[in-house]
């Protein structure tokens, strides 16, 4: 069973970010490279290899749902001093298609029917829904924990483990922006209109920052660090603020789900500085699965993986490896200076020294370049010394059982929206082995927890009232069998990635559908 006790562990039990509340023009180019004319000559050719062919040429990538276009067709490219718009007409065989350039980027989606409002007879709020997964340009990799957020709105998600994400959109948002954002990529924007009823792949380009060696060579961590803890008070604000998440944590015996719970969470955050206040939590809907028999000689629980969440807000319980009476332990060195949507970060990697025998974290941090906020930490327990964390983690193992940790990792990152940094993602992986005594064989066990801040609100923010909170250990203590499609409301969630939804399928539980893509 995982816990958060212990000094050290309590200390830097942290994660990494996620949501995102970001802000950025997108470059409209609308009318230049669709009506420039070309000649291409490739003759008979699928239609993904012409679409290929077309971005070498004209020198745009494209981005589209691949729903919307059968890239094994066979399509004649053969035109002579032809614009973009027919070749693309012609190619793709489809009069409903909608075709716009931002940036680099041509982005095909399909037309939307006009919405026929009555005057005199008040429309209900409509809620729609983007769906896509985001992957590296050059290397069509799916990029884990990006964010994606509403340009103007305080309210974003970040996709899975393997690249995927979703996100609803009230109707009051259909003209803004969806921002798109990853450290070290070029941050992009797409109208939230060209987005819907698409499930768009969404390619990122790496943004590569040039910065003489020797100007790396001149900064010091530490001084970058304690510029960073000085600049908190500025960064992440000194009102309490009240966030919206969505927290899910799951337990895997080999392959099999044991236990999986979710949650839609409001979580108060107090102040960063002159705070004697706790952070709450209350939560507004959860479900539980149980997948446990009297067969199952060793079953693993998650403690306290709510209130690790917050414990893991390395601003606010200042992470071990940024501690100035920890430093003395610790190796620092500046490795790279990438970008953060339209700023630079620092990378600090970081790992204890030797000779340093409790155990420590090894990782790396990022450091804005401008105004020294930390927008990501990304770490584990140094596996060297793990298993002397065996009881900061079980808190009581089955008779004939040894059982401790093999891999802990955690990842935190930060958001910044109208000039404040806020919590947005936090992640924990954790891989225990256990074996019975007089057994040959040990069993794995891999756990995880994650919190995803999907709103921000400022105004009028008060604390929970006593019988509102929600108690650490008892928050997932209803089972819930009855999954309906509606459950979560307009409420916004993780998509779950393909290995959970086939483990949710082997426990006969349909516990998600989303537009698209029934499963």
């Amino acid at each position: 069973m995982a816990s958060s006790n212990g000094p050290l562990f309590k200390r830097s039990f942290f994660i990494f970010i996620i949501i995102s509340l970001l802000h950025c023009s997108p470059t409209m180019c609308q009318g230049t490279i669709l009506d420039s004319a070309f000649t291409f000559r490739a003759g008979l050719v699928k239609t993904g290899n012409a679409l290929n062919i077309i971005s070498r040429r004209t020198g745009y990538n494209f981005t589209y749902d691949s729903h919307l276009i059968n890239q094994e067709n066979k399509v004649v490219l053969s035109f002579i001093n032809v614009r973009l718009t027919a070749v693309l007409d012609s190619i793709l065989e489809n009069d409903s298609l909608n075709y716009s350039v931002i940036d680099k980027y041509i982005i095909i989606s399909k037309v939307l029917p006009p919405v026929v409002s009555k005057v005199d007879s008040p429309q209900p709020e409509v809620t729609d829904y983007i769906s896509g997964v985001i992957v590296d340009d050059e290397t069509t990799e799916p990029l884990p924990f990006a964010a994606i957020s509403l340009k103007n709105r305080a309210r974003g998600t970040v996709t899975n483990e393997t690249g995927e994400f979703g996100l609803k959109i009230p109707g009051e948002c259909l003209a803004d922006t969806l921002s798109v954002s990853y450290l070290g990529f070029v941050r992009r924007e797409i109208p939230v209109k060209q987005a819907l009823g698409n499930i768009f792949t969404i390619r990122m380009k790496r943004e590569f920052i040039s910065i003489p060696e020797i100007i790396i060579k001149t900064q010091v961590p530490q001084e970058i660090i304690y510029k960073s803890i000085s600049a908190i008070p500025k960064n992440y604000g000194n009102t309490p603020v009240m966030l919206t998440g969505f927290y899910r944590e799951g337990v895997m015996k080999k392959e099999e789900l044991q236990v999986y719970s979710e949650a839609v969470l409001q979580i108060y955050k107090s102040s960063y500085t002159s705070s004697l206040l706790n952070d709450q939590i209350k939560v507004y809907k959860s479900r539980k699965v149980e997948n446990t028999t009297s067969r199952d000689t060793l079953t693993i629980r998650l403690k306290a993986g709510l209130n690790t969440c917050l414990e893991l807000d390395g601003i606010k319980n200042l992470f071990d490896f940024l501690s100035r009476e920890n430093m003395a332990e610790y190796l620092y060195r500046i490795s790279d200076i990438v970008s953060s949507d339209d700023e630079a970060a620092f990378v600090i990697d970081f790992e204890q020294r030797e000779g340093i025998d409790l155990p420590r974290y090894r990782g790396s941090v990022y450091i804005n370049t401008d105004d020294y906020a930390i927008v990501k930490a990304d770490f584990e327990l140094h596996p060297k010394y793990i298993r002397q964390m065996k009881d900061s983690f079980i808190t009581s193992s089955s008779r004939g059982f040894s059982t401790w940790p093999v891999t802990v990792k955690y990842s935190v990152s930060y958001r910044k929206f109208n000039g404040r940094y806020y919590l947005s993602h936090v992640r924990g992986d954790l891989l225990f082995t256990s074996k019975q005594k007089k057994k040959l064989f040990s069993t794995q066990f891999s756990v995880f927890f994650e919190l995803a801040i999907t709103g921000v609100n400022t105004t009028n923010v008060s604390r929970f009232d006593r019988e509102e909170l929600a108690p650490v250990h008892s928050i997932f203590s209803e089972t819930i069998n009855d999954y309906d499609a509606n459950f979560w409301g307009d409420q916004d969630f993780l998509k779950p990635e393909d290995n959970l939804i086939q483990a949710l399928k082997n426990v006969k539980v349909k516990l998600f559908e989303f537009p698209g893509n029934q499963n």
